[in-house]
């Protein structure tokens, strides 16, 4: 795969004058059409027009220095799962093609705007996001970085999104996360996808999956873009990431559930990594979280996921269910079981676990985990129900658990050039956003020696 530049690198190129952003989005658009590449599944609705002359904007701003940002004029790529204005939104669904057009941008789509960012289009995604795995049965599924001759999956939720970044058709993707869908894909294609706490990026203008879990967070080839990305959605000031020294990191390695069922290549590239902290001088320690023995009774009748997406889809299914993803609607209709008691327990219980998690926890700076239990599956050894489902629990499981617990988390690429992608993810407690950046960006190049 082509090695393509940074956010800061390409901000540097657009001061100095080397490129300009009408380049950039024509490069970007000429990626998102090549036959040869993965575009047509990439991409659900590309904004050729509006992006190329949103490129010649901010050229003209920058000429009388005037550009709203240093990163004015990058084009990044917005998840079909967010309003923007003049467009349908279609979740990835055939169940939403008659609905009215957005009247304004999501806030998050209107943040990055602000900074300058220019919109290249729709990315591709598993239907209403409701899949760690990123197959779409009505657009498409996009082949992953790994082995594309054979055809592997992106990951999912964000599918699109990953190999949008992955392949150069844009610079940073704005995606969605509820039980793992920014940082599943960027496990499965070597970049990096960022989780941040729920409540520091808002969600209106996004169509929900479960809105007690549902995390707003971008995808990118860097820690450091990834920061940048998250500083523009929270709406903070966009400072220099320092990396902290590996040297005296004190990282707890969760033993329970997190390193269950582990494919071969994951294991073993997860312990590379941490034998690498170790010599660079991190202390690693191996604790029991006796907590995540209680995530699963809590999820067993469809969690927060069933629940809350049952409520906003009764009606839709009810009218346009033949339309669903099967695979998508079986898991939304379990929400339709679920009691208000079952639903109250729910949250008191969640309650519950984030408060004994975060003491568990506040001795150490982060929770190191692999980001996934498996590697990229075979699209093609899906098609049995069992098997896809199988493998999406195994893709979710671990980012379930910081979902659950109110965390914030970030997955880097830990695998060699050459190897099969594995993410390693460095994970805190809510409101730790600053603090998992800082060390992940000190860890960024280490993990992989």
């Amino acid at each position: 795969m082509p090695d393509f530049p940074t956010l800061a690198k390409l901000a540097d190129d657009l001061e100095s004058g080397r490129t300009t952003s009408r380049k950039l989005v024509e490069a970007c658009l000429a990626r998102i059409a090549d036959p040869a590449g993965e575009g047509q599944r990439t991409f659900i609705h590309v904004d050729k027009d509006a992006a190329l002359a949103t490129a010649d904007a901010m050229d003209g701003l920058r000429k009388v220095k005037a550009a709203p940002s240093r990163y004015a004029g990058i084009p990044v790529s917005i998840k079909d799962l967010f309003d923007i204005k003049g467009q349908v939104t279609r979740a990835g669904s055939r169940a939403l093609d008659d609905s009215a057009p957005a009247d304004q941008d999501a806030a998050t789509v209107a943040r990055l705007r602000k900074a300058g960012f220019v919109v290249i289009g729709r990315t591709n995604m598993t239907e209403f996001a409701y899949s760690g795995i990123g197959i779409n049965p009505h657009y498409g599924t996009p082949k992953g970085a790994w082995n594309r001759a054979e055809g592997h999956v992106p990951g999912g939720s964000s599918s699109g999104a990953a190999v949008s970044v992955l392949d150069g058709m844009a610079h940073g993707a704005l995606g969605t996360d509820t039980g793992g869908s920014c940082r599943i894909p960027a496990a499965f294609n070597g970049i990096v996808g960022y989780k941040p706490t729920q409540r520091r990026v808002p969600l209106d203008g996004s169509v929900p999956l479960s809105f007690s879990l549902d995390s707003i967070g971008p995808l990118a080839r860097s820690v450091s873009c990834c920061a940048i990305l998250d500083a523009v959605l929270a709406n903070e000031p966009i400072v220099p990431l320092k990396p902290r020294p590996v040297k005296g990191m004190r990282l707890a390695v969760p033993t329970t559930i997190a390193l269950d069922d582990l494919d071969a290549d994951v294991a073993s590239t997860f312990e590379r990594a941490l034998k690498s902290l170790a010599d660079h001088g991190a202390i690693i320690e191996r604790i029991e979280m006796a907590e995540f023995h209680d995530i699963g009774p809590m999820n067993a009748k469809g969690g927060f996921a069933a629940s809350e997406s049952y409520a906003w889809h009764r009606y839709l299914i009810t009218a346009k269910g033949d339309v669903y993803d099967p695979r998508v609607s079986v898991r939304i209709m379990r929400g339709e079981a679920q009691s208000a008691a079952d639903y109250i327990d729910l949250l008191n219980e969640r309650r519950s676990l984030i408060v004994r998690v975060n003491a568990r926890v506040a001795p150490y700076d982060a929770l190191v985990l692999p980001t996934t239990a498996n590697t990229p599956p075979k699209i093609s050894d899906l098609a049995d129900d069992k098997a896809f489902t199988r493998e999406n629990l195994r893709a979710l499981r671990n980012c379930t658990l910081i979902n659950m617990i109110d965390g914030c988390a970030i997955s880097l690429p830990a695998h060699r050039e050459g190897d099969v992608p594995v993410g390693l993810m460095l994970a805190g407690a809510g409101g730790s956003d600053r603090r998992i950046f800082e060390l992940a960006a000190g860890m960024e190049a280490v993990i992989r020696v």
